[in-house]
């Protein structure tokens, strides 16, 4: 019988590398595939535990590249694309907008195109809730499914561009795909540019951490062990064409999650140092996620045990992200090929 063969893009990230070790490790008759460019957030250090299993392959690999894309999709043949590579970061992209453009919509056409000239059985694009734009702080009120896209960001509108471009290569092609969209994950392996992992590195060293504007913005956070449960699902029972809201009913200002991190690991509420907010920054992001769990999902973190695992995670773990902090992650994949 025919190994199911399922290439991850952006398996390397934060997202995309606990998503290849789920698989890895839940589906030992599939054979996954890591595509990822290595950009400064990709790091192959995190798969060290597994990148010895047979049922684990590492593609170096540009998604823009049409011509490389084409070959590995004729080569491989893949059955299934969970396409996951994307540039994430806002401040980045308020930086330097035309990066996220040429990754986030030029590479999911490229990707599109293979998928549908090699016949993918399933193409599943994770994307986020940022493509909705904002909420106001009315607790009642939630980003579905049928919520129009209102995206606020370059990087957001980079997101919402390559989902209309998987929503027309279904209505035109036929291609079998779903569309998730997540709200904030954290979890293990989150790069420290981000709030929680800033947060707790900070707060480890007794440094001071930033936080935008008054702190008041609301976001829904999701374990990414659940968002991993959550893609499988979809992977293995969405309806084709179909789009599904990933969250996790767990709602923090900013200044909450930041005052908890800091007062479990026992530290002073004075180093919080409030600066600029961010341009365009949305005051709220909240998803009703019963679409997926009528499928069958259900998240098993709330936010209290979901950070109290992944503080818990970065004291183990201090040599990982203080080697993605100081740079020398980047040199892995170099010493891999010698």
């Amino acid at each position: 019988m025919k190994k199911q063969k399922v290439l991850v893009t952006g398996g390397a990230g934060f997202i995309g590398g606990n998503f290849v070790q789920y698989m890895v490790e839940k589906y030992p008759d599939y054979d996954i595939y890591n595509l990822d460019v290595l950009t400064y957030a990709g790091d192959l250090t995190k798969h060290q535990d597994i990148e010895d299993q047979p049922n684990y392959h590492f593609i170096h690999a540009d998604i823009t590249n049409n011509g490389t894309i084409q070959s590995l999709f004729e080569s491989e043949k893949f059955d299934y694309v969970v396409h996951f590579a994307a540039e994430s970061h806002v401040d980045r992209s308020i930086t330097n907008p035309e990066i996220f453009v040429v990754t986030n919509v030029l590479g999911t056409q490229v990707l599109l195109d293979a998928a549908k000239e090699y016949k993918i059985q399933k193409f599943v694009h994770v994307s986020t809730d940022e493509v909705y734009g904002e909420l106001d702080f009315d607790p009642t009120t939630f980003f579905t499914e049928e919520t129009p896209l209102q995206p606020n960001s370059p990087y957001s509108a980079s997101k919402a561009s390559s989902d209309l471009l998987v929503r027309a290569y279904h209505e035109t092609f036929h291609l079998p795909v779903n569309i998730t969209r997540c709200s904030n994950n954290y979890g293990p392996y989150h790069f420290p540019e981000k709030l929680i992992p800033l947060t707790i590195s900070r707060v480890v060293n007794d440094q001071a951490v930033p936080v935008y504007g008054d702190g008041k913005n609301i976001r829904d956070w999701l374990h990414v062990h659940d968002h991993c449960t959550a893609i499988d699902l979809v992977l293995h029972k969405g309806v084709n064409g179909e789009v599904y809201n990933v969250g996790g009913h767990n709602e923090r200002t900013n200044l909450d999650v930041v005052k908890t991190i800091i007062r479990t690991l026992g530290k002073s509420e004075e180093l919080i140092k409030f600066v600029e907010d961010r341009l365009g920054h949305d005051k709220r992001y909240a998803i009703d996620p019963s679409k997926l769990e009528k499928l069958g999902w259900t998240p098993i973190f709330t936010f209290e045990t979901g950070i109290f695992q992944t503080i818990g995670w970065y004291l183990e773990n201090k040599e990982w992200w203080e080697q993605i902090i100081d740079g020398s992650y980047q040199t892995y994949f170099d010493l891999q090929e010698k």
